[in-house]
């Protein structure tokens, strides 16, 4: 039995954030990931969005760790060569009830600490984006785009060279509670079973990170943690002159008790322009990442109301990604379970569930918090 000082279960981006940062030379750290690289699900399928920070509720942990990773990240991407633009964004209203709508979320951004927010009028709009139908826009200066895949290579990177491990094709098969820490049972892709003996585990698991908390033995209905599945899927725009019509990221006005943010326009790094994602809660064992074709329509009528210059050909299916949900369909908002559940009789194990948007922009945040938790609590 391999005896360590933290196991981390997951390598998406918030995971290999947390080895990057909390990984020491003197410390013995082990990443598990059941995939055969890092990123392989919600992290490599998603807007690729630096978020500012203004959705979410005031004192929330998403708004608090979207502000702190925004300006992380940046500075991150910055020291160390990673793509990214800060590309900005435009929130637009169509109708007189979405502009009220804006003004709160002025608001309400500026109380989470989101700088560089301002409502731009009618004339105001269309100097910066002339393409575009909106009567009333909250930018944001804040907002950008980043290389996914290279985040989280350089996350991995710096994890190793602080003498901490990431190992791959490995799916945790069983977790136990022991006098001192936990062991924790993972199988590798030849059926080889290894057995981990670890003081910290950190559940950092995405999809399927109630299900590791379950197998901990903690009662996830109880503690209110089973995930749901809601597929987002994205078209992609195929006129290369038509991508070139608006130059920073549109989004509409989020309606309330939506499971996301509504069909938006994203740029990415190249050029190209997408659409999406939309919301679609799915049973989590027979799901596929296939687009439905059929879906483009709805596409179409989405992003037609502020991009006038669409037709329905322009959109051809992209990719789709999977968030892991606490709030099921028209429910209120739920936060990030980022918890320490000695309360529970686990001491040392610390639960990371329902890390979906903005996980991607406060996962630097995020890792900072947990050590926080390992420094104060576990030390």
């Amino acid at each position: 039995m391999e005896k360590t000082d933290i196991i981390i279960i997951g390598a998406g981006v918030v995971g290999l954030a947390i080895g990057a940062r909390i990984a020491k030379p003197n410390r013995s750290l082990y990443i598990i990931e059941r995939h055969n690289t890092f990123g392989q699900e919600t992290s490599s399928r998603n807007s690729e969005v630096i978020h500012a920070g203004i959705y979410y509720p005031n004192g929330s942990l998403k708004a608090q760790l979207c502000v702190r990773g925004n300006r992380m990240l940046y500075e991150i991407c910055s020291k160390h060569g990673i793509s990214h633009k800060r590309i900005e964004k435009l929130i637009v209203a169509t109708n007189s009830q979405e502009e009220e709508d804006l003004h709160k979320l002025l608001a309400n951004g500026r109380t989470n600490g989101v700088t560089g927010l301002k409502l731009l009028s009618q004339e105001e709009i269309e100097k910066l984006e002339p393409n575009i139908k909106t009567h009333l826009a909250l930018y944001s200066s804040s907002t950008g785009i980043i290389d996914t895949h290279g985040l989280m290579k350089y996350f991995e990177h710096t994890c190793r060279a602080n003498q901490g491990e990431v190992v791959y094709g490995c799916a945790v098969t069983g977790l136990q509670k022991l006098a001192q820490g936990y062991e924790i049972s993972v199988k590798d892709t030849s059926g080889d079973v290894f057995k981990f003996n670890s003081r910290i585990v950190i559940n950092s698991a995405g999809l399927e990170s109630d299900h590791i908390a379950q197998m901990f033995g903690i009662d996830i209905d109880k503690q209110n943690y089973r995930l749901k599945y809601c597929k987002g899927q994205y078209f992609r725009v195929i006129d290369s002159r038509k991508c070139s019509l608006i130059n920073r990221l549109i989004y509409p006005v989020p309606h309330e008790k939506a499971s996301g943010l509504g069909v938006h326009a994203t740029k990415d790094l190249a050029g190209g322009l997408r659409l999406g994602p939309d919301t679609q809660y799915v049973d989590r064992n027979a799901f596929t990442y296939e687009v439905d074709i059929l879906t483009r329509k709805h596409f179409f009528q989405a992003a037609s109301t502020f991009l006038p210059f669409l037709k329905e050909e322009d959109l051809i299916p992209d990719t789709s990604g999977m968030r892991p949900k606490l709030q099921g369909e028209g429910e209120d908002f739920r936060d990030f379970v980022i918890q320490e559940e000695g309360s529970l009789g686990y001491s040392g194990f610390i639960n990371l569930i329902g890390i979906e948007s903005p996980g991607l922009t406060s996962a630097p945040a995020i890792a900072e918090y947990v050590e926080k938790i390992i420094n104060s609590t576990l030390t």
